[in-house]
């Protein structure tokens, strides 16, 4: 069965970009645009992992991340951080919120689908 990753980002390009990584590799990819739709996409989609970028708007990254971690049926889904911040402490700040990790922008593709495939169980192919 498809992997299913909802990618939470409102910047069209950096959507492409995981766009065309994901599926490459065989990653069906939902879409959100804010972070309150992330969360109602989290809770009605149910991914196997969420790519959350931090600077969104409506809900930022960190506070939709605590929302998607209060719902209890939810809390095993892997989030990921994918931001362009990158100042000591936010990775701590962002693991605080509930991420399970974080990646930098710009981000390797490597990087990116290595950390993915540990986090989903996933072999690389």
């Amino acid at each position: 069965m498809t992997k299913r990753i909802l990618v939470v980002e409102d910047q069209d390009d950096n959507r492409r970009i995981i766009r065309d990584l994901l599926s490459s590799v065989g990653y069906e990819m939902i879409e959100a645009l804010d972070g309150a739709a992330g969360v109602r996409l989290a809770a009605s989609e149910r991914p196997d992992l969420i790519l959350m970028d931090i600077q969104l708007p409506v809900l930022d990254g960190y506070q939709a991340t605590r929302r998607i971690r209060e719902h209890p049926e939810l809390g095993r889904i892997p989030i990921v951080a994918v931001t362009s911040y990158a100042l000591s402490g936010d990775e701590a700040k962002a693991l605080a919120a509930g991420c399970n990790a974080y990646i930098a922008k710009p981000f390797s593709p490597r990087e990116l689908l290595a950390m993915i495939r540990e986090l989903l169980g996933d072999a690389p192919e």
